[in-house]
This record gives C-alpha cells, sequence and structure tokens, in this order.
C-alpha cells in the first residue's frame, strides 16, 4: 500500500470514528427520549436500563452508519481541498478517482460488514428487545403501576398512593377505573383500602386481589327521560380478585422468549421461507373463496326446476309468473343473497389486503438487508465528490449538507416503503426508490469534481439571460435613433 493511500485512509477511518461515535450517541439519546415512558419511574434497575438500551442499540446501525460515511467523506475530502492538497495530488498526476480508490475499497469492506450485521445482529437483537418488553409486568407486576398517579394497565386505569414489599406488589389506598368497552368513558369505578398483586411467569395474568373497598357502577336506564337522574349501584366487598390480561401490554420478561415471528426478527432465508408461506396461504384463500362463491351461485339455483322447452320461448317478467305473495317471497330472498354475498366479499377482501400488506412489509424488510449495502456506497460517492467541491472541512457546512441529503434520504425511503405497505408500488420499487433517486446525484457531483467544474456553473444560468437583455437592447437602441 503507498503512503498516500495510507494517509487517505487515516485521515477518512479517523474521522468516520469520531462522527460515528457522536451520531450513535445522538440516536442512543434519541430512544431513551422514545421509551422514557417505560423506564422512568418504574423502580427498573440499573441493569435492566444497560439490557434495555443494549438490545435497543443495534437498531440504530442502519440509520447511523449512512449518515456517519456521507458526513465523515464530504469533512476529509472538503479538509483535503480546503488545504490544497487535492490540488498538490492534481499536479503529481493523481486524479479523484485514484484518490478515492483505497477508501472504495474499505467501504466495501464496511458494507459487507453492515450486511452480515443487519442480517444476524439486528434480527437476534430485535427478538431480544421485544421480549424484554414484553413481560415486565409478569416479572415485576408493581412495573405496570406508578404511585400517586392513573397507570393504564389493560382495560384499568389504576392509581395507588403507596407501594411497599420486596417487589412492590402490596398497595395502599387504591382506586380503580374500569373503561367502558363501548368506549363512552369509565361507569365503573372501585376503591379498595389496600390490595395484593400476584403475578406468574407461565401465564399472562395479573391478579390484584382487593380488600375492604366499594364498587360504584353508573347505570344507564332503557328510558331516556331517565338518564338525568344519573342512577347507581354501590356494593361493598371484603375480598375482591381483578384478572388483568397483559398479553397486550408489551412490557418485559427477560427469560421468557416466546414472540418470534415478526419481520425484523428474520434473516434473509428465514424471510424467504416466511413470504413463500404467506404467498402460498393468500394464494390459497383466493382458490377457497372463488371455489366456495361459484358453489353459493349454484346452490341458489332450483335444480328441481324443468328445463325450458326448445321451442317455446322465453318469458320476459318471469315474477309476472307468480302471485304476489311468491313474489314478495323471491325478491327477498334474492335481496338476502344479495347482501350475504356482498358481505363475504368485502370481508374476504379486507382480510385478503392484510395478508397483503403482511407480504409487502417482509418483502421491505428483505430489501432493507441490501439497501444498506448499496446506501454505504452510495453515501460515499456523493460525500467524497461534494467535499472536493465545496472544499470546506470542519464541522460548519459539511453537516448542513449532509443532513439535507440524509433527511432526503431518509424521508424518500420511508415514504416509499409507506406506500409499498399499502400496495401503492411494489415492495422492491418502495424499498430501493431513495437509492434511485439519489444515484443520479452521485453521478453527477463525481463528474463535476472529477472535471473542476463545481457544484454549479453559474454561467449556464446567467449567459441564456444575459443575452435576452443583449438582444432586447439591440432591438430598442436602433429604433430610438431613428
Amino acid at each position: 500500500m503507498k503512503i498516500l493511500d495510507k494517509y487517505l485512509l487515516k485521515t477518512f477511518l479517523g474521522t468516520f470514528a469520531t462522527v460515528f461515535v457522536i451520531l450513535f450517541f445522538v440516536f442512543i439519546l434519541q430512544t431513551v427520549w422514545l421509551f422514557i415512558a417505560e423506564l422512568a419511574g418504574k423502580d427498573l434497575d440499573f441493569v435492566m436500563v444497560i439490557k434495555f438500551l443494549a438490545f435497543s442499540m443495534p437498531r440504530i446501525i442502519p440509520l447511523v452508519l449512512p449518515l456517519s460515511i456521507l458526513l465523515a467523506s464530504i469533512m476529509s475530502f472538503g479538509n483535503l481541498s480546503e488545504h490544497y492538497e487535492f490540488a498538490a495530488m492534481k499536479s503529481s498526476g493523481i486524479s479523484l478517482q485514484r484518490a478515492m480508490r483505497s477508501l472504495t475499497i474499505s467501504i466495501a469492506i464496511l458494507s459487507i460488514i453492515a450486511f452480515l450485521f443487519a442480517n444476524n445482529v439486528i434480527p437476534y437483537a430485535e427478538f431480544r428487545f421485544i421480549n424484554f418488553r414484553k413481560n415486565i409486568a409478569q416479572a415485576k407486576p408493581a412495573l405496570a403501576i406508578t404511585e400517586g398517579q392513573f397507570s393504564d394497565v389493560g382495560l384499568y386505569n389504576i392509581k395507588v398512593n403507596k407501594k411497599t414489599g420486596e417487589n412492590g406488589n402490596h398497595l395502599t389506598g387504591i382506586t380503580i377505573h374500569e373503561k367502558s368497552k363501548n368506549g363512552d368513558g369509565s361507569k365503573t369505578v372501585i376503591r379498595a383500602k389496600d390490595g395484593e398483586l400476584i403475578s406468574s411467569n407461565k401465564r399472562s395474568i395479573l391478579q390484584l386481589v382487593l380488600n375492604d373497598g366499594y364498587y360504584y357502577q353508573d347505570i344507564v336506564p332503557k328510558k331516556y327521560e331517565d338518564r338525568d337522574k344519573l342512577p347507581f349501584a354501590k356494593s361493598s366487598f371484603k375480598k375482591y380478585c381483578i384478572n388483568i390480561d397483559l398479553s397486550d401490554l408489551n412490557k418485559v420478561d427477560t427469560k421468557d422468549e416466546s414472540v418470534s415471528n415478526t419481520n425484523n426478527m428474520l434473516n434473509v432465508s428465514d424471510l424467504r421461507y416466511t413470504l413463500d408461506s404467506l404467498t402460498k396461504n393468500r394464494n390459497t384463500d383466493i382458490v377457497s373463496f372463488t371455489e366456495n362463491s361459484a358453489t353459493r351461485l349454484g346452490n341458489l339455483t332450483d335444480n328441481k326446476a324443468k328445463a325450458p322447452q326448445k321451442n317455446k320461448p322465453l318469458v320476459k317478467d318471469l315474477l309476472s309468473l307468480f302471485n304476489n305473495k311468491q313474489k314478495a317471497e323471491i325478491l327477498s330472498t334474492a335481496s338476502s343473497n344479495a347482501e350475504s354475498n356482498l358481505y363475504s366479499i368485502d370481508a374476504t377482501k379486507t382480510e385478503l389486503d392484510a395478508k397483503k400488506k403482511n407480504i409487502n412489509i417482509h418483502l421491505s424488510s428483505l430489501y432493507d438487508k441490501f439497501v444498506i449495502v448499496y446506501a454505504c456506497f452510495l453515501m460515499f460517492f456523493i460525500g467524497a465528490p461534494l467535499g472536493a467541491i465545496i472544499r470546506k472541512g470542519g464541522l460548519g457546512l459539511p453537516i448542513v449538507f449532509a443532513v439535507l441529503i440524509f433527511i432526503s434520504f431518509h424521508f424518500i425511503n420511508t415514504f416509499g416503503k409507506r406506500i409499498a405497505q399499502e400496495d401503492g408500488m411494489t415492495p422492491f420499487f418502495g424499498s430501493w426508490m431513495s437509492s434511485m433517486i439519489l444515484t443520479p446525484l452521485a453521478v453527477l457531483l463525481t463528474y463535476r469534481a472529477t472535471n473542476d467544474i463545481g457544484l454549479i456553473n453559474i454561467d449556464v444560468i446567467l449567459t441564456p439571460i444575459q443575452k435576452v437583455f443583449q438582444n432586447f437592447f439591440q432591438k430598442i437602441i436602433p429604433s430610438q435613433n431613428k
């Protein structure tokens, strides 16, 4: 390896490492902010918080890595141009492509590592992260309830004045609002002097045993005029048990790892196997619905009816052959069958659309593992020539360009995947749309940096305008002289 390659590698990798650490720390803070409600005020020990953050860190890499490469390449090549080191290289016959050769090889190695990381480490970390959050209320049920404020636990809002005991299972001063199934507010209130939380790692049920309390329930009269009286029922109890389903709480137990079927937990081979199963299942449902619809329509016909005679003309108004009672029965049956078929079609369409969306999500996850590889190359071939053109290093102008380019990349990528999930475009195009749009920019910047054209050629814009004004004044001046 030549001295120049070593120097460029040392400059780029040093800048890349610094930028990566800073950006990684910033995104970790963002993760803490997103999950602050699950971490704060729930008596989590330091080890559990560290595990929580450690399992969430790998998912940040696909965001941090391309941005770090982009910013590091702009800063490195901008610094070299600012100090006229590129001018010295070009005077010695070394082109921009030759200077980028060793760095391109290092980016290729980094891209392979990124793919292996996205294919193996991220699915495992996502698996541990989801399961770690899922059963926290089972491992330590008191974590689901915070002192002095209402905590949303399943179908209940629970407030306790004080928690005691080794795991905070003993509660004092309990107020519970049960959510209405109709979504019209809380109509049931339970108050108790004290109680105890009982849970088991083998089941997703949290049992709350209440002692010495009252049960209040609003009653909605059937007559509208009686509703202004606001009647309610009240009863007292010595002991009352409430079973709370924790299966939808999305919290953590560090040992139970029952969730293993989300698309982010699968590698390339698992995704392909899952996609094959999902596609076959959807196609089977389509064929089954088609056959059932044909059978249902066939059963509606009267198989016992006699076949019409060949020479006898068909009656234009079939209902005229029946009396009024039979007409009513026929029309009622036809209307009922039509409504039933429409309902069946709508329900099947909704189910098939949901399955199609699930397939699209898995396809997007599959393509994302390859998009990150190309994104590393793309950001390098945008950042390196851009840095050589703007001739600015440091953390000023490079950060502005890097943030604008990366926000555009991330926005287009998110927009494309959202549309692809709703089947507005193919998942392949949705996942690769941002790369396709920014690739011409990388080619343009590389071409302009290689030929020392600059970022924007002002003459291309000003020359046509200048010619227009010249022609305009040339026509006006001779006419005034006459």
